[in-house]
């Protein structure tokens, strides 16, 4: 068993001996660190959120903010992280701790710590821009309508989806607005600031054995594929936003767990004139940041894809990997007629997404392969949209998911493709809904017909999320939500 420690507020700290199965904020609060909390133990109340020192683009560190209680803690060895103890100290509070102080930004006090570890990242992003001068930035916002004040953005340029995942049920969210709209910019000389100069930690491969259960995390892709395929009941992770939840809300525990979300040959996103190939284990946010809109039907999806915090760790091969009917890129995968990439020890195979899934949780991959990519070809259909349907607007699991991908040329659709999720029990093509679609001109007298077919795919079921009725309805009014949009923008082209 290799030396497994965690760099800790700028200390470092020895793993040893702690169980295969523990996350880092157990294993924190085992430690002293108290200040991350559980509240959901799912990734959904960011109570427990931490920082993460990643690499960013130009060699540097960005501190980014994840759900500790997901996160295996050997999944941190080598690494480098920051609690809320490590923003600041009673003595000398941290500039988010004192606007969220200033503000009246906490009550009761539980999800603070959360939230101060978000806004910090936040407050640290290089790009953050601002409108106004550090003066104005620094000072709260005036009690004016909301109508009045970009919904998304302060005056300094915080972007409030930095805290989607951090939840407050009694102070209310607008002293945390205001907090996180007054803060300035770091100083030069915040030990915080200056450490995103130096390049972040290196991957450091894990092999530890406690207790009859092992961690691994192979150096290479084929290291990880000759160990799946020599140890076939291997549980693969990447971002652990799935199995983090099983381990804590339902007592799972795997013998052999092998991580693969730093290995290098799935992390990559090329595009040429053919396709974009979008690495398995690349986290969301780094995906959509790499993008930076060029799938515009995946644009609009990842600010629905849970929260930040999530979007942080979580991958497409993940997503896909547990089979789940419900997943969010799925649907949207199905649309953009996307290839799942198989790897195993014997080779790779490529197989589209319409027929990857085989029923509930269930899918053609094999025990010894993992998923390396998903391929999207190109060129992409000209009208997209995402439609995802939940009890909340953000960082919430769908009742329905619904992606468009059309060709209209001379009013005429010409392409046509529907991916749906929350339906069936796998996700699904409307293929009988495209087939109304293709060949006829764009209209609201096609779109209805189409519409009414639309709503009759799949199985729905009733669930506490929705009943069949509801999930049926709303795949109708999604297409024609989805028209009367394309409607109003070809409107406010000029003639």
């Amino acid at each position: 068993m290799n030396d497994t420690e965690v760099t800790v507020n700028g200390h470092s700290r020895s793993l040893a001996g702690s169980p295969t199965h523990t996350t880092a904020l157990d294993w924190l609060r085992t430690t002293g660190l108290s200040g991350s909390k559980e509240g959901c133990a799912e990734g959904e109340c960011g109570a427990c959120a931490i920082l993460v020192a990643t690499p960013n683009p130009d060699g540097g560190t960005a501190w980014t903010p994840v759900n500790a209680c997901l996160v295996p803690v050997y999944a941190l060895n080598g690494q480098e992280i920051t609690t809320a103890e490590g923003l600041g100290s009673p003595e000398e509070l941290h500039p988010v701790q004192e606007k969220l102080a200033e503000a009246g930004g906490s009550q009761c006090g539980y999800c603070t710590p959360g939230f101060a570890c978000s806004m910090a990242a936040e407050y640290y992003r290089p790009t953050r821009s601002r409108s106004r001068t550090p003066a104005a930035a620094e000072a709260p916002p005036a009690a004016a309508p909301c109508r009045d004040r970009d919904p998304e953005h302060g005056p300094n340029g915080f972007d409030l989806h930095a805290l989607s995942g951090n939840l407050c049920r009694c102070t209310g969210y607008r002293p945390i607005r205001d907090a996180a709209y007054a803060l300035g910019s770091p100083e030069p000389s915040d030990p915080l600031q200056q450490r995103l100069a130096a390049p972040a930690p290196v991957t450091v491969p894990t092999d530890v054995e406690v207790e009859g259960a092992r961690f691994v995390r192979p150096q290479t892709l084929a290291d990880t594929l000759a160990i799946i395929r020599d140890e076939p009941d291997a549980l693969i992770v990447a971002g652990s936003t799935d199995w983090g939840v099983e381990v804590n809300i339902r007592g799972r525990r795997a013998p052999l767990v092998v991580a693969i979300e730093q290995l290098d040959e799935l992390r990559e996103l090329t595009i040429t004139d053919e396709a974009v190939e979008i690495g398995a284990a690349l986290p969301l946010s780094e995906v959509e940041n790499r993008l930076a809109g060029r799938l515009p039907l995946l644009a609009q999806l990842f600010p629905q894809f849970a929260s930040r915090l999530i979007r942080n760790r979580g991958t497409i091969g993940g997503n896909l990997g547990t089979g789940s009917p419900i997943g969010d890129t799925p649907p949207a995968l199905l649309a953009l007629s996307a290839h799942v990439v198989l790897a195993s020890a014997a080779g790779e195979r490529e197989i589209p997404i319409s027929e990857y899934f085989t029923g509930y949780r269930q899918t053609v991959r094999r025990q010894n392969e993992l998923i390396k990519s998903v391929r999207i070809p190109l060129p992409l259909a000209r009208v997209t949209a995402f439609h995802k349907i939940a009890k909340r607007r953000f960082d919430d699991i769908s009742s329905v998911a619904v992606a468009f991908a059309l060709d209209i040329e001379d009013g005429v659709v010409t392409r046509a493709q529907i991916g749906l999720g929350g339906v069936a029990a796998t996700p699904i093509r409307a293929t009988e809904a495209e087939r109304a679609l293709l060949g006829k001109p764009w209209t609201l007298a096609t779109v209805t017909d189409a519409a009414r077919i639309l709503s009759d795919s799949g199985t729905p079921m009733s669930d506490h999320r929705a009943s069949a009725e509801y999930r049926a309805i709303m795949m109708s009014s999604a297409l024609l939500k989805f028209y009367n949009s394309t409607a109003l923008a070809s409107e406010e082209v000029p003639a």
